[in-house]
């Protein structure tokens, strides 16, 4: 089924949909998109939700962001298996944003694109009483922090939702990893760790340039620019300050204040030719904004690349994002981590002995046989059964593989299609305190080690 794309430059007000009680009906979510320049924005709506009207009205100047977004659409609406049946509705001018809120014509927004922009976005919209739904990260200077605290006050004065998109919540080897680590016939007690030695350490690896959807990735100019997208400590490690706060204190509101304390933070550069921004853009010259950012007459440097030491609640941690070119053949973004427990300590790999997919191990450390060891951590996955059956343990060497059947391996791009879920549920349900207080701790974060990668 061909759903219609219609370009429109003014749209008729609506009734106002202020203060709308949510009560999970169908068609009841009306969706917006605004200004979407980032792929995450599209796979929101790789699925169709009964809860979501398939008529979206998009708000964006007109040019290759929001038409590489509507291709995506598109995508989705004509593909064979299980095609989606969005009708994008587009609003084309300078005037977006201020037409987004004027003319009324949907009750979520939507925000994923250029993350300078994305403050003045998540306010605006909020102050609008829209609910958001953001790609992360929200913020991405330490300046604009103190606006994030305010807005999530005016959400909560007005009765709307703020939510960011934490996909990596719903990757399978992170929900065992956190649940395991809450097993102390296994794990034990996690380790407070130390500056050198640090109790939870998560590392990223991302690539320039890579396939989405099953298409190579077109990536916007302004993504390189680390003042529009956001350098890597402030950007990716949203997602792993998230993990760890997940995984290591779940649904325990943090005080932002008390239970944080950042020690260490750097930067460093990838360095891009010409011909690799170009692939990754299909742009022939690089534009005038990155111009300070090329050395050497050619090479662009793009400081994605971070690394953060701080506590969380006495616990020392270390985060690392690293973004390289291109991923090694077969290869594709990866994820690194280890919880360290008295018992045992818990590690994700991912690189080419496991063929590049993350594969969960235990590492006895524990003062018992081998045979001892196994047995509680037999018995432990037997317990979770019930809610994760199939799951199995395996031995690999000194170490045991926890063996997750392929059917909860759902991949990066349908964790989308979980976060809405839960969003969607938030709308009807409430949102916990305990979300609010650790998004606002998470951007403390992020934000403070920004400040001290200078």
């Amino acid at each position: 089924m061909f759903s219609l794309f219609l370009i429109v430059m003014s749209c008729k007000p609506t009734d106002k949909m202020e203060n709308q009680k949510f009560m999970g009906k169908l068609k009841e979510v009306k969706l917006m998109t605004l200004n979407p320049g980032h792929f995450h924005a599209g796979l929101v709506q790789k699925f169709m939700y009964d809860q979501i009207d398939p008529v979206v009205h998009v708000y964006a100047p007109d040019g290759p962001d929001v038409q590489g977004y509507l291709n995506q659409i598109k995508g989705y609406n004509t593909r064979e298996e299980n095609p989606t049946t969005w009708e994008e509705i587009v609003y084309t001018g300078n005037d977006y944003l201020q037409e987004m809120i004027r003319a009324e014509q949907g009750n979520v927004v939507v925000l994923s694109g250029n993350n300078e922009k994305k403050i003045e976005y998540i306010s605006k919209s909020v102050n609008a009483g829209i609910n958001v739904l953001a790609d992360k990260p929200m913020i991405i200077y330490p300046d604009d922090f103190e606006e994030l605290k305010a807005v999530f006050k005016t959400a909560s004065e007005k009765g709307v939702l703020l939510y960011d998109i934490m996909t990596e919540r719903f990757e399978i080897t992170s929900i065992m990893q956190k649940e395991l680590s809450h097993q102390s016939a296994v794990f034990g007690e996690l380790l407070k760790g130390t500056l050198e030695e640090p109790a939870v350490t998560k590392e990223s690896v991302h690539h320039f340039f890579k396939y989405v959807s099953g298409n190579p990735i077109k990536r916007p100019a302004w993504f390189f620019d680390v003042r529009q997208q956001g350098e890597g400590v402030v950007d990716i490690t949203t997602h792993l300050v998230d993990l760890i706060q997940w995984a290591c204190f779940p649904e325990v509101a943090i005080d932002y204040t008390n239970d944080v304390e950042v020690l260490s933070a750097r930067r460093w550069a990838t360095d891009l030719t010409p011909s690799m921004f170009g692939i990754v853009t299909g742009l022939d010259n690089y534009p005038e904004y990155l111009s300070k950012d090329v050395i050497n007459d050619s090479i662009l440097q793009v400081y994605s690349n971070g690394e953060m030491n701080y506590t969380l609640k006495g616990v020392h941690v270390k985060t690392s994002v690293i973004w390289n070119y291109i991923a090694p053949e077969g290869g594709s973004d990866t994820h690194y981590s280890v919880m360290r427990g008295s018992r045992a300590n818990l590690i994700i790999r991912q690189d080419r002995e496991q063929n590049y997919k993350p594969m969960l191990y235990v590492k006895k450390i524990a003062d018992e046989t081998d045979e001892v060891f196994e047995k509680a951590l037999v018995q432990t996955i037997a317990s979770l059964s019930g809610t994760y059956p199939g799951v199995e343990v395996e031995r690999a060497g000194a170490e045991w593989l926890i063996n997750i059947p392929d059917r909860y391996k759902i991949g990066h791009e349908a964790h989308f299609a979980e976060v809405t879920k839960k969003y969607l549920k938030y709308l009807v349900e409430g949102m916990p305190e305990w979300e609010i207080t650790n998004m606002i701790a998470k951007y403390y974060t992020t934000t403070k080690g920004y400040d001290m990668s200078r």
